[in-house]
Order: structure tokens, then C-alpha cells, then sequence
């Protein structure tokens, strides 16, 4: 039996990233259960976790809630777990427009709770090696951030009206990253190909958001939904005027040269999933900020925002700083 110090979760959704969210619980040696949805039995079994029928009886169960089912539920899920007096953890992005993201965080800051966004990019080594680094290149030109992966099964991922599409499904990442690296934003300009129809699209599926910062760096980022047999592939590289940094998942040394000794370039990497829960928890226990705050989240679906007003009009969206 669990004692009084052990983190409590309740996971609510159980698609792809469940086992991810789960496994790096149990490594933190939290008692997990998950709400009883589609799939959820079969990861009970898994893993040896409970499976709970009624979300308030997941709530009530548990310390944390950690939201990792479609975008257009967050909101009410974590009201009701703010409601109940539970700190959430919540799968990027916070919600499907900036309003509801500003109204999920005003419903933590309410209930006296915190909310976590799961920006889990910031906790990968290669991006957190860049981030710490990047003051050494000086004056931020420009970033190039890049990620391609295999479209999901899921059909809403398809509706960017029911809160998918590749912008504020899987470019937020990278959109976070601009943000992380190069700070606010001033203006926003994007294209998609194919465009959606209908308010869906059909992979395969590119997208390119360009970014003006306030400091004047330009940003482009680009996110591809491509077929089953791709491989996952992200970059990262950012010029300054004295140097240039890179990360790329397909190139383990891409970074290291001239940046990382090569003991440090060797050394195993840490799992960012359990890295990003490790550090809310502690977070939690100590009252600190954590690496991503709700205000990162709620930026990041800014961006979402004014790059679907661009692709609708065809024009750029200029941003208050």
C-alpha cells in the first residue's frame, strides 16, 4: 500500500502517449490510475494500473490529474479537477483557442492549484543543451525548427475546428521552442499545403509558420503529418552573429561539434517524459516555477491562434508586445 508521500495520478485519455505518461510515472514511483476509456483496460492490464469508471471517482482518488485526452476536453476536465482541489498536468496544447487557455489557467489561479502544460520538447537534452548555450552565439538571427512525423490515427487529430491540425497539434511544439529560444513574437505568417477543407485536412500534410520576433530574429517553422513508413525526424538550428547551434534526432553528433565535449555528447540520454514530471512534481512540493508555466502555454496557443487568422486571410497577423 502506498504511503502518505506517494504522488497520486489519475490519467484521463489513452491514446498513443499514454504509455509514455504512464511509464514515467511508475519510474517516479507515483500510484497511477486511469479513467475508463477506449483502450484504458488494456493499459490497466499493461501496466497494473486501476482503472476507475466515473471521472469525479478519478479525481477524488488522486493528487494530480495529468490530461492527455483530446484538446477540445481539456478545459472542462480541468476545471473539475481545479473544482475538487487536484493539480492538473496537461498534454500541449492547454486548449483549442487562447480564451479557453487564459480561462483554464484563471480556473487554477481561482482554486488556489497549479497547472503544468506538457511541453515536454524543453525537457529534451539536445533542446535544453541549446537553450543554455545560446547566449554564446550572440545576437539572434534566425531559427530553424523542424519537425516530421507519421500522421496519427485518430480522426479529430483532422479537424482543426474540433481542436487537431498539424499547426496546434504538432507544430506547437516547435512554436514553443521559438518562443523559449527567441522570445516574444510580433508577427505571424502561415501556409499550409493542402489547405484544409472544410476545416480538415488530409495528410499528407505540410505547414510553415514564419515568426517575427520583438528582438528582430525570424523564426521559420515547418511541421509535416507524412505516411506510416516515415521516421520521426526533428532540427533545431538557430544562427547568431557569432555562431551557429544545432540539435537533429537523426545526427547524435549534429550538436556536439564545437558544443559538447564528447563525454558529454556519449552520456546516455535522460527520458524527458519522466524529466518534465520529475520537475512539476518537485515543483508542486516546493513552490517553485517549473521549466514550463501556464503562461508559456497559453503563448504557444497564441501563436496557434494567429497562424490560423493567417492562413484564413492570407495575410500576417501582427501581435501586441
Amino acid at each position: 500500500m502506498a504511503d502518505k508521500d506517494t504522488v497520486r495520478v489519475g490519467i484521463v485519455g489513452a491514446g498513443a502517449i499514454a504509455p509514455s505518461h504512464i511509464e514515467a510515472w511508475q519510474a517516479l514511483g507515483a500510484e497511477v490510475s486511469i479513467l475508463h476509456r477506449t483502450g484504458a483496460r488494456q493499459l490497466g492490464e499493461r501496466y497494473g494500473i486501476r482503472v476507475i469508471d466515473d471521472l469525479d471517482d478519478l479525481i477524488a482518488a488522486v493528487g494530480i490529474v495529468d490530461i492527455i485526452s483530446p484538446t477540445s476536453t481539456h478545459l472542462d476536465i480541468a476545471r473539475r479537477a481545479f473544482a475538487a482541489g487536484r493539480h492538473v498536468v496537461c498534454e500541449k496544447p492547454l486548449a483549442v483557442t487562447e480564451a479557453d487557455a487564459v480561462a483554464l489557467a484563471a480556473a487554477a489561479s481561482d482554486a488556489g492549484m497549479r497547472l503544468f502544460p506538457a511541453h515536454v520538447v524543453r525537457y529534451f537534452s539536445g533542446y535544453h543543451a541549446l537553450k543554455q548555450r545560446i547566449e554564446a552565439i550572440g545576437t539572434l538571427v534566425e531559427l530553424t525548427l523542424r519537425r516530421t512525423g507519421v500522421a496519427p490515427d485518430a480522426a479529430w487529430f483532422f479537424s482543426e475546428d474540433a481542436g487537431g491540425g498539424l499547426i496546434r497539434d504538432l507544430m506547437i511544439h516547435d512554436l514553443d521552442q521559438a518562443l523559449w529560444l527567441a522570445g516574444p513574437v510580433i508577427e505571424v505568417t502561415a501556409t499550409q499545403d493542402p489547405p484544409a477543407v472544410d476545416g480538415r485536412i488530409q495528410p499528407p500534410v505540410s505547414a510553415h509558420v514564419t515568426l517575427t520576433h520583438a528582438n528582430g530574429a525570424i523564426s521559420h517553422v515547418r511541421g509535416d503529418w507524412v505516411g506510416p513508413d516515415s521516421t520521426f525526424r526533428s532540427v533545431a538550428e538557430v544562427i547568431g552573429t557569432d555562431g551557429t547551434l544545432r540539435v537533429d534526432t537523426a545526427d547524435a553528433t549534429a550538436f556536439s561539434a564545437g558544443e559538447i565535449d564528447a563525454a558529454e555528447a556519449a552520456a546516455p540520454a535522460s527520458d524527458p517524459y519522466r524529466e518534465q514530471l520529475a520537475d512539476f512534481v518537485d515543483a508542486i512540493r516546493t513552490g517553485r516555477e517549473a521549466r514550463v508555466t501556464f503562461a508559456d502555454g497559453i503563448a504557444a496557443v497564441r501563436l496557434v491562434d494567429a497562424a490560423y487568422e493567417s492562413l484564413r486571410t492570407g495575410r500576417t497577423v501582427r501581435l501586441p508586445h
